[in-house]
């Protein structure tokens, strides 16, 4: 173990000679392993800090959820909207129905919303999100309350005018969130008084919700603002807690047609959409992205290895004498053989330490100005290292092969 450790000790030195004699040698034979750990990790962080803030989004939407509409939201450049487009839409009245009829499901939520301008005083805001919602719409979809309160059940009951608004709006309008609490907006010209700020949610990629530019009013108030044919009726169904989505979704559809009254023979005339779907869907497009990336990172790779072992093959002809000199008073082949791999191998480590330094800088300028999070994870950093491990040993295998099996008399002489 001794003899070991001062193998390794000795092979680590050497490499920073190396790398300190030869500064412009070893920084362009590095520069390939330098980049293609740059690609690799760059790619993988980008693409896992991607797919962490899809997945969150998605789980944010209902993890054993289903979204009855009578849309599809699979999309696609061939979605036949033309099939869907006179479907009837969801109504109110359903709501119950599919409790009843579903013991898998837990709770159900109407939902109607459209595009509106809301206004305080002389200011106003256009592009707003106006929900209007069912009772248990918080049991289907959590909103967390930063300031205030959420909808009481009597207020649902009775219609009340009152909202709970996103953080963005409150920003807006009021400047600091909390000032909101008990303020009145107007929404199509009438008053409502704010009962609660949402906790800020930032920048969504997949949309959802958007909570952040949203006013959430009660149901029976909003049919008296809103058209409810032509405000993009929803019924959003969650299963109870044991039971999977996809038994959930064949309940409904079950449900569904003997709600409608449909025949045998008649196809659906409402969609299902399943949020675990999305999820599967993401999974697979990420796959795609990260062979990309590792095809892209391969070839950098490829160069980097050629040059450390170019790097290690003039290493072995500049040491000859000194290889013949420790074979002579009794070095062995492995010993000789293991110092120039490690050496190899602590270059390579060197070039791939760079590499990950410009990945964190990266994900630092790009989180700083895009105001999206890129992280590097402790995996990725594993296989950085191991990735520069094995580089380094296929790129010395030939060189330490060459020094170790030489005659130390011939080597001495030379």
């Amino acid at each position: 173990m001794r003899r070991l450790l001062e193998v390794i000790s000795s092979s680590f030195k050497m490499a920073l000679q190396e790398l300190w004699k030869n500064k412009l040698r070893t920084f362009l034979s590095l520069f390939g392993v330098t980049i293609g750990i740059f690609c690799i990790i760059g790619v993988l962080a980008t693409v896992n800090s991607l797919e962490y803030n899809i997945r969150n989004e998605i789980k944010s939407l209902g993890t054993n959820t289903i979204y009855l509409d009578k849309w599809e939201y699979s999309g696609g450049p061939d979605y036949p909207w033309w099939k869907y487009v006179n479907r009837p839409v969801p109504k109110y009245r359903e709501v119950e129905m599919i409790k009843e009829r579903t013991p898998t499901a837990e709770n159900a939520a109407f939902i109607i919303n459209r595009m509106d301008n809301v206004e305080v005083d002389n200011s106003q805001l256009s592009s707003v999100i106006l929900y209007g919602i069912s009772v248990e719409f918080p049991q289907v979809q959590p909103v967390e309350i930063a300031y205030g309160r959420f909808m009481t059940d009597a207020e649902f009951d009775q219609g009340s005018n009152v909202v709970v608004i996103g953080n963005q709006i409150a920003e807006k309008l009021f400047g600091n969130p909390e000032r909101a609490i008990n303020k009145h907006i107007t929404t199509r010209g009438k008053q409502n008084r704010i009962i609660g700020v949402i906790k800020k949610q930032g920048s969504q990629m997949l949309g959802g919700w958007r909570f952040d530019q949203s006013v959430l009013i009660t149901y029976k108030y909003a049919r008296t603002i809103m058209d409810e044919l032509h405000s993009d009726p929803l019924i959003v169904i969650k299963g109870k807690d044991n039971i999977n989505s996809k038994v959930l979704k064949d309940e409904l559809a079950g449900s569904m047609r003997a709600i409608r009254k449909l025949s045998p023979t008649q196809e659906d005339n409402f969609s299902l959409n399943d949020i675990n779907d999305f999820s599967d869907a993401m999974s697979q497009a990420f796959v795609s992205i990260n062979i990309g990336g590792w095809a892209i990172a391969a070839l950098s790779l490829i160069v980097g290895m050629f040059g450390v072992a170019n790097i290690m093959f003039v290493t072995v002809k500049e040491r000859t004498s000194q290889i013949g000199l420790k074979k002579a008073i009794g070095a062995k082949k492995s010993i000789i053989l293991t110092e120039f791999l490690l050496e190899s191998a602590f270059l390579c480590l060197i070039g791939g330490m760079v590499g990950l330094l410009l990945v964190f800088i990266m994900t630092k300028v790009v989180t700083h100005t895009f105001d999206f999070p890129i992280f590097i994870s402790t995996a990725n950093m594993g296989l950085a290292v191991g990735i520069c491990i094995m580089v380094g040993i296929l790129a010395g295998i030939i060189p330490a092969s060459q020094a170790a099996k030489m005659d130390p008399v011939v080597a001495i002489r030379s």
